[in-house]
C-alpha cells in the first residue's frame, strides 16, 4: 500500500514537472538564441571556425578539484549511485554508516558536507608552485547538485551543505595567483544515472519499501519517475531536462566566465548543446576583444554513447588516457591521483607515474589535467598532497621543457607500451629506456623517463647526425651545471651523463641546442 500511496501524487507531480517542461524547453532556446552577438551560430559548420588558444597550447599542465559532497562518506567515485544499488559496496556501507536509503537518503547526506577547512589560495599557491597553468572546479556531478549559487536549482552549495559559492571561491583563488580558471560540468547523465534512487530492496527485512528518491517532495533532487536507467548518456531525455541542463549550465558560464568548460561527454542534446557552444565561444570573443581565449574540452565515444563530437569544433579530451602518436591539433588527457572521490581503498598513482604521464601527453601535442583528491573538508588528503609536493620539485628544475613548447618530429622512443585510447593509462609502462622530445624553437628537449645512472652513456636514435643530430651544437642537464659531453653518429646522438646523483627524480630533460639549418 505504501508503493501505491507513493505512485498517485509522483504521477500529478510528473504531469505538472512535464508540462513546465516543455515551457521551460522554449524558453531555454529563446534564451540561448538570444546570447552574446559573435559569428558562431549553433551549426557544426559555424562551430567548425573555432582555434584553439594559445595560452592552453603553452599551459601544458592543469590541476583539477573534482570534489563536492560525495567526497563525505569516503567511499569513491559514484557514492550517490551507487548507495542505492542493493549488494553494492556504498550501498552495504551506506546502510552500516547511515542507515537504509528509505530513511536516509542522499539529501540527507548532503547537508554533512561543510567544506569547513576549504582554503582555496593557500591551495592554489601550492597549485602554481607545481607547475600549473591552469586550474578547474567540478561545478556539478551526475548527483544534480549545482557547486556554485545556481539561479536554476535550490539544490546547489549556497543553500544546502557549506552554504558557500564553491566555483565562486575557487575562481577568486585562481584569478587572484595568476591561474586560467576552468570548470566541469557533469549534469546531462544525471537524469538516468541517478535515477537507482527510484529503486527498493529485493530481499531483507525492507524488500519492496522504496527508496526515497520515490518522495514527490524531492524530484527535483531525484527527478520524477522515469523509465530512463543505466549510467551511459540518456536514452530517452524529455525535452524539459535538455532545456533545464542548458539554463543551469549557461547560469554558470555566465556567472563565472570560465577559461574552461569540460563536459564529462560528449555535446550533449543536438541543438542545445550547439546553443551552449556558440553562446560560450561568442563570449569569449565578447570579453577578450575579439581574440578567442576559451576552451570547450568534450570527449569522444564511439555509438554515441556521450553525445557528439565533430572535428574542430571543441577540444578533444581523453579521460584516464593518452594518444599512441602526435595529434595534430592540442588535446588533453584528464586523470587523478586515485579514484575521482577520495577513497581509503584506491590503489595511488606513484608521482614518477603522474611526470611520466605528463611527458607522455605533452609530447603528443597534448596537455594534463590532473585530480588530486581532497577530503569532504576541503583540505587534501596526505598522498595527493606528496605528489604535488614532488610535482614542485620536478617542475623548479624541468618547467622549459615542458611550458610552452611544441611536439618535434617524432614524439618518442623506446620500449614503452602506450595502449591509447580512454581508460588505458594502466597499460602504459615507461623505463630509463624510454625518451619523449619536446621543442622549442631552435631547442630540443629529450626528457629520459628514468635515471640511467651517474655516467651513462645515452643514445638517442632519432638524433642519427644524418639528419637533425648533425645540427646539434651543444647539450646540457637541466639541473645540472655546465655542458655535458656529446658524440653525433649515425646510430644516433650519444650523451654522456654527468658522474653524479640525477638532478631530479623520476625524469630529467636533457636541453639539446640545434644550429639553425
Amino acid at each position: 500500500m505504501k508503493t501505491i500511496a507513493l505512485w498517485f501524487p509522483c504521477f500529478f507531480f510528473t504531469l505538472a514537472v512535464v508540462g513546465l517542461g516543455l515551457f521551460q524547453a522554449s524558453a531555454g532556446a529563446r534564451a540561448a538564441a538570444a546570447g552574446p552577438e559573435g559569428p558562431f551560430t549553433p551549426d557544426w559548420e559555424s562551430l567548425r571556425r573555432y582555434e584553439c588558444p594559445t595560452w592552453f597550447r603553452d599551459a601544458k599542465f592543469g590541476i583539477w578539484s573534482h570534489w563536492g559532497p560525495q567526497s563525505v562518506p569516503g567511499q569513491g567515485d559514484w557514492y550517490a549511485r551507487k548507495m542505492y544499488i542493493e549488494g553494492e559496496k556504498a550501498y552495504r556501507w551506506h546502510v552500516a554508516h547511515y542507515g537504509h536509503p528509505s530513511k536516509f537518503g542522499y539529501k540527507d547526506l548532503l547537508p554533512l558536507w561543510k567544506a569547513e577547512r576549504f582554503d582555496p589560495d593557500a591551495l592554489m599557491a601550492r597549485y602554481v608552485r607545481a607547475g600549473a597553468k591552469y586550474f578547474v572546479a567540478l561545478a556539478v556531478h551526475h548527483d544534480n547538485f549545482d557547486l556554485w549559487n545556481s539561479k536554476h536549482h535550490a539544490w546547489n552549495s549556497v543553500r544546502v551543505g557549506p552554504q558557500k559559492d564553491i566555483v565562486g571561491l575557487w575562481a577568486a583563488a585562481a584569478r587572484r595567483h595568476g591561474l586560467r580558471f576552468g570548470v566541469s560540468e557533469h549534469l546531462e547523465r544525471a537524469y538516468n544515472w541517478f535515477n537507482t534512487n527510484k529503486g527498493a530492496d529485493r530481499t531483507g527485512p525492507l524488500a519492496g519499501v522504496p527508496y526515497d528518491g520515490a518522495d514527490p517532495r524531492y524530484a527535483d533532487l531525484y527527478f520524477p519517475p522515469h523509465d530512463d536507467t543505466g549510467f551511459q548518456y540518456p536514452k530517452h531525455a524529455p525535452e524539459w531536462w535538455m532545456a533545464e541542463w542548458q539554463r543551469r549550465i549557461l547560469d554558470l558560464l555566465d556567472s563565472h566566465q570560465p577559461d574552461v568548460l569540460f563536459t564529462d561527454g560528449g555535446v550533449p542534446f543536438g541543438r542545445y548543446g550547439r546553443e551552449l557552444m556558440a553562446h560560450y565561444y561568442n563570449a569569449g570573443l565578447q570579453r577578450h576583444g575579439g581574440r578567442q581565449e576559451v576552451v570547450y574540452t568534450v570527449k569522444r565515444r564511439d555509438g554515441g554513447t556521450h553525445g557528439e563530437f565533430v572535428d574542430g569544433t571543441a577540444v578533444e579530451n581523453l579521460e584516464r588516457g593518452t594518444m599512441t602518436a602526435i595529434h595534430p591539433e592540442p588535446w588533453q588527457c584528464d586523470t587523478t591521483v586515485a579514484d575521482w572521490f577520495t577513497s581509503a581503498d584506491y590503489r595511488y598513482k606513484t608521482a614518477s607515474e603522474v611526470i611520466h604521464l605528463l611527458c607522455d601527453v605533452v609530447s603528443k601535442n597534448g596537455n594534463l589535467l590532473l585530480n588530486l583528491t581532497q577530503y569532504a573538508d576541503g583540505t587534501l588528503e596526505p598522498k595527493a598532497s606528496e605528489i604535488l609536493d614532488e610535482l614542485t620539485a620536478w617542475f623548479a628544475v624541468n618547467a622549459e621543457a615542458i611550458h610552452a613548447t611544441r611536439p618535434w618530429r617524432v614524439f618518442g622512443e623506446g620500449p614503452g607500451v602506450v595502449a591509447g585510447g580512454h581508460f588505458n593509462e594502466k597499460n602504459t609502462r615507461f623505463d630509463a629506456r624510454d625518451i619523449r622530445f619536446t621543442r622549442r624553437g631552435d631547442t630540443l628537449y629529450a626528457l629520459l623517463l628514468g635515471w640511467p645512472g651517474p655516467g651513462a652513456e645515452v643514445a638517442i636514435a632519432s638524433l642519427a647526425s644524418g639528419g637533425e643530430g648533425g645540427r646539434v651544437k651543444g647539450v646540457t642537464l637541466l639541473g645540472h651545471p655546465g655542458p655535458i659531453d656529446f658524440t653525433p653518429s649515425a646510430a644516433g646522438l650519444r650523451v654522456r651523463l654527468p658522474a653524479a646523483a640525477a638532478p631530479t627524480r623520476h625524469a630529467v630533460a636533457l636541453r639539446i641546442d640545434l644550429q639553425q639549418p
